[in-house]
C-alpha cells in the first residue's frame, strides 16, 4: 500500500513537472518582443532548433547526445522566471540566482538520479565547463541570428535585427558553426541586395 502510495505521488510530480515545461511553449522570447516582432518564437522553439542543431552535428570529439540534453535543459527555468534579456536590467547574478531557484524546484519534482542528471546538466551549461556546453552556446547565438534573419525576411525589412547580429560578433570559433554562420552571412547579403533591387525597380516604375 506504501509503495503504491508514493508511486502516485511521483506520478503526480512528474505531471506537475511536465505541465510546467510546457508553459516554455506559451513564454515568448523576449528579444523579439521587444522589437514588436509578430507573432514571436516560444522558449521551447528556440531550444528546439538547437536540439536539432545538436543531432546534427559532425564533430567526433564531442558527445552529440550530451549537446542535445544540454540544449534541451539550458532555458528550462524560463517556465518560472521568463525570459530575462539584457535590457531587463538584471544583473547576472540575480538572473543566476532566479534560474537556480526555478530549477531547483523543477528538478525536486523528479525522481533523484533524473533530479541530479538535469541539475548537473544546468548547471554545466551555465559554468560553461565542457567543450559540449560551450558549443551548445554557440548554437545558442547561432539559433538566435538564424531566427533574426528568417524575421526581417518574413517582414521584408533585412538589416532591421542587425544588433543581434552585432552581439554575437567574435563569439562563434568551432568549424561547422562557422561554416553555417557563413552560409546564413550569405544568405542574408543576397536577400539585402534583391530587396534593394526590388525597391529600385519599384521606385523607377513609379516615374
Amino acid at each position: 500500500m506504501a509503495a503504491h502510495a508514493w508511486k502516485s505521488t511521483g506520478m503526480s510530480d512528474m505531471l506537475q513537472f511536465m505541465k510546467l515545461i510546457g508553459q516554455l511553449k506559451r513564454v515568448p522570447r523576449t528579444g523579439w518582443v521587444y522589437r514588436k516582432v509578430k507573432n514571436p518564437e516560444s522558449v521551447s522553439d528556440h531550444m528546439y532548433r538547437m536540439a536539432m542543431m545538436s543531432l546534427t552535428i559532425t564533430d567526433p570529439t564531442v558527445d552529440r547526445d550530451r549537446c542535445i540534453k544540454l540544449a534541451l535543459v539550458h532555458d528550462m527555468a524560463e517556465c518560472i522566471v521568463g525570459d530575462i534579456a539584457p535590457s531587463d536590467n538584471i544583473s547576472k547574478a540575480e538572473k543566476h540566482r532566479r534560474e537556480e531557484e526555478a530549477m531547483r524546484h523543477l528538478t525536486n519534482l523528479l525522481p533523484e538520479g533524473l533530479k541530479q542528471e538535469i541539475y548537473v546538466l544546468w548547471e554545466e551549461y551555465e559554468s560553461q565547463s565542457s567543450p559540449e556546453a560551450r558549443l551548445v552556446k554557440q548554437f545558442d547565438l547561432l539559433e538566435m541570428i538564424m531566427q533574426a534573419h528568417e524575421y526581417e525576411e518574413l517582414e521584408g525589412t533585412p538589416g532591421r535585427l542587425q544588433e543581434f547580429f552585432d552581439s554575437t560578433a567574435g563569439r562563434f570559433d568551432h568549424p561547422d558553426v562557422l561554416q553555417l554562420l557563413g552560409s546564413l552571412n550569405e544568405q542574408r547579403g543576397r536577400s539585402a541586395k534583391e530587396q534593394k533591387n526590388s525597391q529600385t525597380d519599384s521606385s523607377e516604375s513609379e516615374h
